[in-house]
């Protein structure tokens, strides 16, 4: 038999169809499994997390047969209790389905600790523009001691307690200057 004469037959038109028709039953078959099993037609409303602690966060997201990961702990932000949510992805609102993961960003318990610089010797300007860059106010009634130098620091004080280089205090902590009077020997 040659091939011009089989592509003509019955016999080849009948494979054609039946190998078509294979393939049909197949992608139908396909379709019906993928969305059995991935449920597709479901979804869960992400609940809004801000502002609850974790434990709150485990229960609630415990009911809505949802998981959570903590990603990350943000700058201490003051207006969010401590260990609280302060950002999650997905965002409220978004649908996502069951045993799916929520991560989550929290609020420290505190502010991070500033290591203090040795700004002994240094002019107030100097020593005003050093803590502010690390994120410390500077308290603007000063204590002065007799010292030869004007305005020049000869300490630190935090709550009335003497600071000594190397110390660390919490970020936006409100730090006191000790200067000379300029009428010292």
């Amino acid at each position: 038999m040659s091939i011009l004469k089989f592509l003509k037959s019955k016999y080849f038109f009948i494979q054609i169809a039946v190998a078509i028709a294979g393939l049909l039953i197949f992608i139908f078959a396909l379709k019906f499994w993928l969305k059995t099993s991935t449920n597709h037609d479901q979804k869960i409303q992400v609940p809004n997390l801000h502002k609850m602690s974790i434990e709150n966060v485990n229960r609630t997201l415990e009911e809505l047969n949802l998981g959570y990961i903590v990603i990350d702990s943000a700058s201490f932000n003051p207006e969010y209790p401590k260990k609280s949510v302060i950002e999650q992805s997905p965002e409220a609102g978004d649908f996502v389905k069951e045993k799916r993961k929520i991560y989550l960003t929290l609020n420290p318990s505190k502010y991070r600790d500033i290591s203090i610089p040795d700004l002994n010797g240094s002019t107030k300007r100097h020593a005003i523009s050093q803590l502010r860059s690390k994120g410390l106010n500077v308290d603007t009634s000063y204590t002065y001691v007799k010292d030869i130098g004007k305005d020049v620091v000869r300490g630190l004080l935090y709550k009335k307690k003497v600071l000594n280089p190397g110390d660390q205090l919490p970020l936006n902590s409100i730090v006191e200057l000790v200067l000379g009077d300029g009428e010292g020997n």
